[in-house]
């Protein structure tokens, strides 16, 4: 039976660290990095530098989970417009009960 859950290697800060996420959460990290022009490895990085407590691969699904629960929360208010993407806001709560917020990058022209 394969794993449900996969290792993955990624970089933070200069070190090889290793994460184990289900492929959906590693998906959804990679699009809402692309979706803010950084890499993955720069957004665990911010996700890292903000968590308090419990494991970087928790914080990351939690990351995630929280960013995708917001973008609902903005569709079904109205406030998500054709102009929009998926890098509008990310919020997560972390461990500790802190919140992380990663503004838009801004597109140049």
């Amino acid at each position: 039976m394969k794993s449900l859950v996969v290792k993955r290697s990624v970089v933070v800060a200069g070190h090889k660290t290793s994460v184990t996420l289900e492929d959906a959460f590693w998906n959804g990290l990679k699009e809402i990095a692309g979706g803010r022009n950084i890499t993955v490895s720069e957004l665990v990085g911010a996700i890292d530098s903000e968590r308090r407590h419990g494991n970087l691969s928790s914080a990351i699904r939690l990351f995630v989970l929280d960013f995708y629960r917001n973008k609902l929360a903005d569709v079904q208010a109205g406030r998500d417009g054709p102009g929009d993407n998926l890098a509008i806001r990310a919020e997560a709560v972390m461990p500790s009960g802190h919140a992380i917020y990663l503004p838009p990058q801004r597109q140049e022209s």
